[in-house]
């Protein structure tokens, strides 16, 4: 279905007519909407920063909501997804994944196990956020260096920061789809008085295995059960807010593609596996139909404190607290036990300090500490149990004189991990942005960003030494990788204002000592290969846009692209890297209450592969949405219908680990009602 950019969404609201005449002429030119990024440094609007950045809330967020948070963000400008089937999908951002993109829950980390494996789920619940923000390059240095892809906060209400005006407000969504027989539904409300609020919240999704294009089946393993609940209360005076929540997360969803296999070896690498494996047929192999699926069995119980206080100190603006602590566990279910399971107890905290102008320079500065306990037991203990400690501080400036917007940007991180049974790893690194923001017309503007970003070696790329079934490879790790620097340069022209609206970005990421999972070459059996983390220097340079067209009031289009290419220095391209894309879409705005949108997108055949990855072919994907708006009373509610893959095209995903062995969904119908009161 439609992957609505905000440029769009932007337009649509612009165009909303605002007087009795629908068809009233417009008295105003178009402005983009100007959305505040907390995630910034000094929650900058979009069209101050020298980066890009996507901002999703209202409508627009509604009718993009997905399963996971991979999904509901992929279709974005410079943003894909690793899909690992219904339950696991992490954004990928310009190429890059994992430990690379920070993902965030209201500026601290999730503390989740997502970025150890492709299969493992992100806990943030899309059906929950309130907005989602997306920083695109490791030009923001305020959540770490190693985040050079980007960063995703998402926003919640769990912890109330204002006591609503009549009391109580909440929400109530309702789903349901066609492709996995979804039903699905969040509740939330808030309810205070005088300096007093509290808040609840829940969501249950049930998905159904999806069903494939082409094929009666459906791609068995792809089911999805979710369930969470959340309990928050806050202090609110008039110099800020200080409260807590806590939040359990239920979890369970098959692993597609995944074989068990019996690995064991002669030596520290000299791995062999054997396994059944079966003929594959394209037609059918993605319908079959297994006695016992894999599955994983996932919980985690959240903790987050968070406060905001004005005028702090002498010379400061703001203090701002964010502390979460997770308590995550889940197992892998093979023939109904437990064959592996991972737990990862960890606390981020942070604080940050916004100080008054000096010599005309406003900024922030702080500190951040994560600790880091994690372990795996059983058959895919791959990774020796680690305790990571992360220290670091922060600041960032900005600077402000005519039609320029200055910022500068260091970051310094300590980190120490202790292994059991293997060497205890120390690294830091240093990283430094610089970028301006000329507005040169009065609806135009031209930034630019050069940065220097060190990312630190996570633990399983130090200490990985065993299969992995979900990938069907044999992991290596290397306790002698050094620290990763990535040289960016970016630069991004906008139009915000008009008729016709865009951003266009270019940028080149050049990164000594990338560490990535190199295919050995080595087949180790049972369908399992070798992979071994190594350090090589890479390459990543690419292009993304959108451009808006208002062909009246109330019709506008939009066409929207990107790419991205990845390369060794030494030579071969890096593996996983997205294909290009290429699309448009047409909005609508039928009445003041009905509004539809129609879009077309080509994903291209990605042929620049690296060694022992094969190729995948293009495809076209179809959607279309329709929103009619209302209100009863005191009640404002949204009734949409929106369709995926209408054309019922057989996709796969070239970030996906496991695109070899899984289609994408076929076509879907997805329905919904959603109050607010």
């Amino acid at each position: 279905m439609s992957r609505r950019h905000p440029l769009a969404w932007a337009i649509s609201l612009a165009l909303a007519p605002n007087s009795s005449s629908f068809a009233a002429e417009r008295e105003e030119p178009i402005e983009l909407r100007s959305s505040v990024v907390s995630a910034s440094a000094l929650n900058s609007k979009v069209n101050e920063m020298a980066s890009p950045a996507e901002v999703l809330q209202g409508e627009e967020l509604v009718m993009r909501r997905e399963s996971t948070l991979g999904e509901t963000l992929n279709g974005l400008p410079g943003v894909h997804s690793s899909s690992f089937g219904a339950g696991a999908s992490r954004p990928v951002i310009r190429g890059l994944d994992g430990a690379r993109v920070k993902i965030l829950s209201d500026g601290v980390d999730v503390l989740d196990a997502s970025t150890i494996s492709p299969d493992h789920a992100v806990t943030s619940e899309p059906l929950l956020a309130e907005r989602i923000e997306v920083l695109k390059g490791p030009a923001t240095l305020l959540y770490g260096g190693g985040a050079i892809g980007g960063v995703v906060n998402v926003i919640d209400k769990k912890v109330p920061t204002y006591v609503p005006e009549k009391g109580y407000e909440g929400e109530l969504e309702l789903r349901a789809n066609s492709v996995a027989n979804q039903g699905a539904g969040v509740f939330g409300i808030t309810a205070g008085s005088g300096n007093f609020a509290i808040r609840a919240e829940g969501t249950k999704r049930q998905d159904d295995e999806y069903e494939i294009s082409g094929s009666p089946g459906k791609q068995a393993g792809s089911f999805n059960d979710t369930d969470s609940y959340t309990l928050g209360a806050s202090f609110i005076g008039e110099r800020g807010f200080l409260g807590a929540a806590y939040g359990e997360q239920n979890l369970s969803y098959g692993l597609l593609a995944h074989e068990h296999a019996d690995c064991h070896t002669h030596g520290v690498r000299d791995w062999h596996c054997s396994g059944h494996e079966e003929e594959h047929d394209e037609d059918h192999d993605h319908a079959h139909a297994h006695e016992a699926v894999p599955y994983i069995k996932m919980k985690q119980k959240r903790w987050d404190l968070r406060g905001e206080l004005k005028d702090p100190l002498p010379g400061f603006e703001l203090a701002k607290l964010r502390v979460g602590h997770s308590d995550y566990t889940h197992d892998e279910i093979e023939g109904g036990e437990a064959a592996t399971t991972f737990n990862n107890e960890a606390t981020d905290a942070r604080l940050e300090l916004t100080h008054e102008p000096v010599f005309g320079w406003r900024g922030v500065v702080g500190a951040q500490t994560l600790r880091r306990d994690f372990e795996a037991l059983g058959e895919e203990a791959y990774v020796p149990p680690t305790l990571t400690r992360n220290h670091a501080l922060f600041l960032l400036e900005e600077y402000n004189v005519g039609d320029w917007r200055y910022e500068l940007g260091l970051r310094h991180e300590w980190q120490d991990i202790d292994a059991e049974g293997a060497k205890n790893t120390s690294h830091s690194g240093t990283s430094v942005s610089a970028g301006a923001v000329w507005t040169f017309a009065p609806e135009y503007s031209l930034g630019f960003s050069l940065s220097r970003s060190q990312r630190l070696p996570a633990a399983e790329e130090l200490y990985a030494n065993g299969p992995h079934a979900a990938t069907r490879t044999v992991e290596l790790g290397d306790v002698d990788l050094d620290e990763e620097t990535s040289h960016n340069a970016e630069l991004t022209l906008r139009k915000f204002a008009g008729r016709t609206t865009f951003t266009f970005g270019l940028f080149r990421n050049q990164v000594s000592d990338f560490i990535y999972a190199a295919d050995t070459g080595h087949d180790v059996g049972g369908g399992y290969r070798e992979i071994e983390y190594r350090q090589q220097d890479a390459v990543l340079t690419g292009a993304e846009g959108s451009v808006t067209y208002a062909l009246s009031d109330t019709t506008d289009v939009t066409l929207f692209g990107d790419h991205v290419r990845g390369k060794l220095k030494g030579g071969g391209d890096l593996p996983r890297i997205p294909a290009d894309r290429l699309g448009v879409r047409l909005n609508q705005a039928f009445t003041q209450a009905v509004s539809g949108e129609l879009e077309f997108y080509r994903l291209q055949r990605q042929e620049k592969i690296a060694s022992y990855e094969t190729e995948t072919a293009g495809y076209n994907m179809l959607g279309a949405g329709l929103t009619y708006r209302g209100s009863i009373t005191a009640t404002d509610y949204q009734l949409f219908i929106k369709g995926n893959n209408l054309l019922d095209e057989r996709g796969r995903n070239h970030s996906s680990f496991i695109k070899d062995d899984v289609l994408l969904p076929g076509r879907n119908l997805t329905v919904g009602l959603r109050l607010a009161f």
